[in-house]
């Protein structure tokens, strides 16, 4: 907290000589030299000046710490500044950016009836979670609001070969997709191509998915699968833990993963989003009896 609040004060007032010794070498090539570190910091000089922080927050991303600042620079300004800091304290990445507000929810208490388990069997890593813009992009839409994203990372990489040429190469492509609660199956698509890495369908952004219907109000929606993979027709009766299709990278995806959230309604989009609690599982080791997936946690099924 303290090293992300000190990098944030040195360029909020320009302090960039003593900013640029502690960015890494990468990060300091991609600016050229401190001119160009200064061009970048025009971002908050033409804000105005910070009035107010109101949300402050460190998050884990693969053995850095994330220092996450909303601050508003006007009644209708929020600035996100974001500083990625490895353990000795070098800046590995940062960024200035317009801050953006959670979607509003009549469900921000709710507690989830339906018994989830995790999607999938192995270690996977959250990509997208939680309930701020800052560790979740999904937030800020109302279908989405508590929405994850889930991938495969082995050795801090999603892939074996860098840059990667196929879907083949990320290791989460291709792997089952389960049913995380009995139910039965309302809506499924299994024909929409893959993408290759780095290009995204955004006509159809929720690709190859399948939806649930748990009996209770609450439907579960898996999607980004991978083409032809989904193995539940409409109508289908699903059991916890049945594989119900591989994960892909079809829809607005740019890498393989696997989406998952919770709504209250069968129809995708229109329905709100519910928070999904799952149980028994671990999240970076420790047990988590009943929780909602973070932003850079591994997790596993208990």
């Amino acid at each position: 907290m303290q090293l992300g609040r000190l990098y944030s004060r040195w360029l909020i007032e320009g302090e960039l000589e003593q900013l640029w010794t502690r960015m890494a070498p990468e990060l300091r090539e991609s600016f050229a030299s401190v001119g160009g570190l200064g061009a970048y910091r025009e971002k908050l000089r033409q804000a105005g000046n910070e009035r107010e922080v109101t949300d402050e927050r460190v998050t884990h991303w693969l053995g850095m710490d994330v220092y996450s600042r909303t601050a508003q620079y006007s009644p209708d300004r929020p600035i996100l500044q974001q500083w990625m800091i490895d353990p000795a304290g070098t800046v590995a990445a940062f960024l200035v950016e317009p801050g953006t507000e959670p979607a509003p929810s009549e469900f921000l208490s709710y507690e989830t009836r339906t018994p989830l388990s995790l999607p999938f069997e192995g270690e996977w890593f959250v990509y997208w979670g939680g309930r701020q813009p800052v560790e979740n992009m999904h937030v800020t839409t109302v279908d989405q609001r508590f929405a994850n994203d889930f991938l495969i990372v082995e050795d801090m990489h999603t892939h074996s070969d860098d840059p990667p040429d196929s879907n083949e190469r990320f290791y989460c492509f291709g792997r089952p997709v389960l049913a995380p609660a009995d139910g039965r199956t309302v809506a499924s698509e299994s024909g929409i191509p893959d993408n290759e890495p780095g290009k995204v369908d955004a006509a159809r952004p929720l690709g190859n998915h399948v939806v649930i219907d748990h009996g209770n109000g609450e439907f579960s929606v898996l999607g980004q699968l991978q083409r032809g993979s989904v193995q539940v027709e409409n109508g289908s009766l699903v059991r916890r833990g049945e594989v119900i299709g591989r994960c892909g990278n079809s829809g607005a995806s740019s890498e393989p993963h696997l989406h998952f959230h919770l709504q209250n309604g069968p129809e995708v989009g229109v329905a709100a989003g519910l928070p999904a609690a799952f149980l028994h599982y671990s999240a970076d080791g420790a047990a988590v009896e009943r929780g909602e997936p973070r932003r850079g946690e591994f997790i596993r099924a208990s």
